[in-house]
């Protein structure tokens, strides 16, 4: 068998790491930059993207990168691939090991991984790399199998050695308390203090509305409120000291909360909520990641029945 190599990126691999994932997903990677080998090399060029390869004599068996925007002290550990005939050498792991060990020279703090729920290797990746479960991102993205309904992403992280990401000491809500105990163990908490307020994000991807806030304030409450309510909206809350009155104020305009992502540019986490999901059944393997998506279930439930009750008795017999 010829030695197996992992190494960094180069120009000249450009062509045959796009090949890598036609070979393996066809037409249905959900990231469209991959089927062009320019953009796998201007992102290189441009530090978005630092990959690495396993390559044999002849050709590249697996590819994985750290991704992120710039300047960020957190990248994502994605674009995973390995081609089959190269599967069961742990060539994933070995990908994500060494990214992980440049992770710091590279000026990071933080590393995540978006986990395709359909995929249970990649959950088993994740946390042999040292990953934990913090978040549901719910119907994220198209397929990459070609399945009809859009891929549910299980949100992880992974702290750089030397660096720490405490969440707010303070009394957790009754509903999610258990998770976020069990994130305050593996992250630690600080003293929540205030910070500055920037600028208020909102952008269509696909099917859904993705919503940024630094701060929750009664006027911006009213304006979400008023947002058409067939709208499948992702928002993404900067968590503070005022989480337990945020989340009561988001489940009464019908968000469920659904764990947390850590911020790009600080040491922050933003606290996630949704309104709107498909109805599904998922064996997600982790008790918390499981309770985040069958309490989302019943919220999407509870909100159609209360739309049907709410709407004029010829509508519901046209319905």
């Amino acid at each position: 068998m010829t030695p197996l190599i992992i190494r960094a990126y180069r120009p000249s691999d450009a062509n045959a790491v796009s090949r890598l994932f036609q070979e393996v997903y066809g037409d249905h990677y959900a990231q469209p930059d991959v089927y062009l080998p320019n953009m796998i090399n201007q992102h290189n060029a441009e530090g978005h993207w630092q990959s690495m390869l396993a390559v044999d004599d002849t050709a590249v068996l697996g590819h994985a990168a750290l991704r992120r925007d710039t300047p960020s002290n957190t990248a994502e550990l994605a674009l995973t691939v390995v081609h089959p005939a190269a599967q069961g050498q742990d060539i994933a792991t070995r990908l994500g090991r060494e990214l992980l060990r440049q992770a710091g020279s590279l000026g990071l703090k933080s590393a995540s991984i978006m986990q395709v729920t359909h995929h249970p290797y990649t959950q088993r990746i994740a946390k042999k790399l040292g990953f934990h479960n913090t978040g549901l991102l719910p119907d994220y993205v198209p397929s990459p199998f070609g399945e009809p309904l859009p891929e549910t992403m299980v949100m992880c992280c992974h702290m750089i050695e030397g660096h720490t990401r405490p969440l707010p000491n303070i009394q957790w809500p009754e509903s999610c308390r258990a998770l976020m105990q069990h994130l305050c163990s593996v992250f630690g908490t600080h003293q929540d203090t205030p910070r500055l307020a920037t600028s208020l994000q909102i952008e269509q991807h696909q099917h859904r509305v993705d919503i940024i806030i630094q701060h929750l304030n009664d006027d911006l409450l009213e304006q979400l409120r008023q947002l058409p309510g067939h709208w499948v909206i992702s928002a993404r809350l900067e968590l503070s000291r005022h989480f337990a009155r945020d989340l009561c104020s988001f489940s009464a305009l019908g968000f469920a909360f659904t764990g947390l992502m850590p911020t790009s540019g600080d040491n922050g986490w933003f606290a996630l909520f949704h309104r709107g999901v498909q109805v599904r059944s998922l064996d997600l393997g982790c008790v918390y990641m499981q309770q985040l998506h069958d309490d989302l279930q019943q919220n999407a439930s509870a909100t159609r029945s209360q739309r049907c009750a709410d709407a004029p008795i010829g509508a519901r017999s046209a319905a």
